[in-house]
């Protein structure tokens, strides 16, 4: 898959829907409403359904004229992103929308063609969707290292204020847990938790997600309470201590699994050491974040949604990485070190960034452990959302008993994923 720089046309806004009921005939409605001459032109018109994520669903719909390459095929086809039922307690569509215009304006994203009541269609991006496993290949975490260094360098961190409108949508209200019928909070509570930042950020985020768990019983109030706590916490911890970005933030991806990390195709035979091309696809999550955050949470990705800690990387390979992210942020950054030359690495920032790294390990599991909690009483995907927060949760926890000394102290054995992550070869 390539993107094309360039600035964002207006897109369109469609008071249509997908429905996964229909999902053949609502998403050629869209399609056809997009390009209407696709309906009387020679060729049939395809729609691929991929399965990478665990959220939304995703279409390819394609024209296949007659004569044409597979690649001229995929130089008009386009993908409709679906989002799941229930996910706008857990996502800002609005800030998604605004994400992936400022991200097609640098060149960081295909074109955004339509938004429709439930969803998107934006331009298809050609190129191999990675694998878990691809992401321990040298050839493509070096590339990914280079293009998350290129959004966190040249990409604004801009406030919610400036929101996309939604004029000629009409966008039905998403329904909180049935289990846990709550009032909305109010931005102000929701930002509370960081009150001198920027907003949205990464802690609003998390904690707009613990006011929407459900609290029907008194285990779940429970929980709800403690995991309130520990956010705190983790804010009073970490907050401060973030050393790129605007105060400490950048735009970071805060979703970057295997799936949505695309390698580019190849004109030309490449030698199998040439570091690979890629591109970030899926902006939902796209929030102002610490930069080790990004990382942290992109190497977890590592094990896929089987938590393989095994495959996560160690320690000199996580800097290695981290090398190649700072060299290739340096190059794209509108403020490039004084004393270092253009490229060149500056091992001061890679010892910083790779402890903030090492701090913020066990940030992921808290956050996506949030998220699988809700997931689980709202999604109506085949996954089993309720086991995965509480091995995403024990991931916190681990880091938190290791931090603390207390495993330590309480004799316990170290966690495969902590002796993973201190590996040292």
């Amino acid at each position: 898959m390539a993107t094309r720089a360039g600035s964002q046309k207006e897109f369109r806004k469609l008071p249509l829907s997908h429905s996964n009921a229909d999902s053949q005939a609502s998403a050629l409605r869209l399609v056809l409403t997009v390009f209407p001459e696709w309906e009387k032109s020679d060729g049939e018109i395809v729609f691929v359904r991929f399965k990478e994520g665990i959220t939304n669903t995703l279409l390819k719909a394609e024209k296949r004229r007659p004569g044409y390459t597979e690649e001229q095929i995929d130089e008009e086809a386009v993908l409709i992103r679906a989002y799941g039922k229930g996910t706008d307690v857990l996502i800002d569509r609005e800030r998604e929308t605004q994400s992936h215009s400022l991200l097609c304006k640098y060149g960081l994203a295909p074109e955004l063609l339509a938004r429709f009541q439930n969803g998107l269609i934006y331009k298809y991006i050609r190129g191999q969707v990675c694998e878990s496993s691809d992401l321990t290949q040298e050839r493509i975490w070096r590339g990914v290292a280079r293009r998350l260094a290129e959004w966190h360098a040249r990409l604004p961190v801009i406030p919610a204020s400036a929101s996309i409108p939604t004029d000629g949508l009409d966008l039905p209200p998403e329904p909180l847990a049935q289990s846990s019928p709550q009032p909305k909070p109010s931005p102000e509570a929701i930002n509370n938790i960081t009150p001198s930042m920027l907003a949205p950020n990464l802690w609003t985020v998390m904690q707009k997600w613990i006011f929407a768990l459900p609290t029907a019983s008194e285990a779940e109030r429970h929980r709800k309470d403690n995991l309130q706590k520990e956010l705190e916490r983790t804010v009073a911890d970490l907050a401060p201590k973030s050393v790129l970005g605007k105060d400490g933030l950048v735009l970071a991806h805060c979703d970057l699994l295997s799936g949505n990390v695309i390698v580019h195709p190849h004109k030309y035979q490449m030698p199998s050491h040439q570091v690979e091309t890629v591109s970030f696809i899926d902006y939902e999550y796209a929030t102002p974040a610490p930069a080790a955050f990004d990382l942290a949470n992109h190497f977890a990705e590592w094990g896929g949604f089987e938590c393989d800690y095994n495959a996560l990387p160690t320690r000199p390979v996580r800097r290695a990485f981290i090398e190649e992210y700072v060299r290739c942020y340096d190059i794209h950054s509108p403020l490039p070190s004084p004393e270092m030359p253009r490229g060149d690495v500056d091992q001061d920032l890679v010892d910083r960034l790779s402890w903030e790294v090492d701090v913020y390990r066990g940030v992921p599991g808290l956050y996506w452990g949030i998220w699988a909690l809700i997931q689980a009483t709202i999604s109506q995907i085949d996954f089993d959302y309720a086991s995965y927060a509480e091995v995403r949760l024990q991931e916190y926890w681990d880091w938190r008993a290791e931090e603390e000394g207390t495993r330590k102290k309480e004799g316990r054995e170290v966690p495969l994923r902590e002796r993973r992550w201190v590996q040292e070869s």
